[in-house]
């Protein structure tokens, strides 16, 4: 089967809170579109080059004293800046799609509202680093914090924000849920607490809506 390429590429990022099942139905969202003739990009947040592997690193680590909150939001957009730079706009400029373990919006969720610092800061570093750069689609993987916990715990995969109080999850999840509700061209919620087939069915359904 030929590739396909798309005209500018496709951006779209999947988000949610701890144990959502992002990375599973990454994946199957990917082997999907491959399947269809599409070139398909994976990557993650933070992440998805050399220093935001290292960014990320140092943000899941443990520390004596709390990382403040400011220190976290200037960490997340500075690798940002080298995954836009290095891996994102140039898969889009060769027509690939790409398929993105969080963005921006979570940065809004954990950063700009459970911790504290106002969506205004987050919207100011997201004009700074992106320029007009968004997704073209959102996929909301939503879940019961309590069960998102459980999942994420049981597959020895937990950390710094994982150990945080049940009340900043839940925070994140309705920040979420209020970002997708306002924009629903652009946003697909999807209940994430089905079978991995069921929640695949539905993120197929929604991103062939985006292509």
């Amino acid at each position: 089967m030929s590739s396909v390429a798309i005209d500018g590429g496709r951006f779209i990022t999947f988000e949610g809170g701890e144990g959502a099942g992002k990375s599973t139905q990454i994946a199957a969202l990917a082997e999907h579109l491959r399947s269809q003739g599409y070139t398909v990009r994976t990557t993650r947040e933070p992440g998805g080059t050399e220093l935001g592997e290292a960014v990320r690193g140092v943000l899941m680590g443990e520390y004596e004293a709390p990382m403040p909150a400011m220190s976290e939001l200037l960490l997340i957009f500075a690798a940002r800046a080298a995954h836009l730079l290095q891996v994102i706009e140039p898969a889009l400029d060769n027509g690939e799609i790409v398929l993105c373990d969080r963005f921006t919006d979570a940065s809004f969720a954990y950063q700009g509202v459970a911790r504290g610092l106002g969506e205004p800061a987050v919207a100011t570093l997201e004009r700074l680093v992106q320029g007009e750069r968004r997704p073209d689609g959102v996929l909301v993987l939503d879940l019961p914090v309590e069960q998102g916990l459980a999942r994420a715990r049981s597959r020895g995969e937990d950390n710094r924000f994982d150990h945080e109080a049940v009340a900043f999850h839940t925070v994140v999840r309705e920040t979420y849920q209020m970002r997708a509700r306002a924009n629903p061209e652009r946003y697909a919620l999807i209940d994430a607490a089905g079978s991995s087939q069921q929640v695949s069915r539905a993120v197929i359904a929604a991103a062939h809506v985006w292509l």
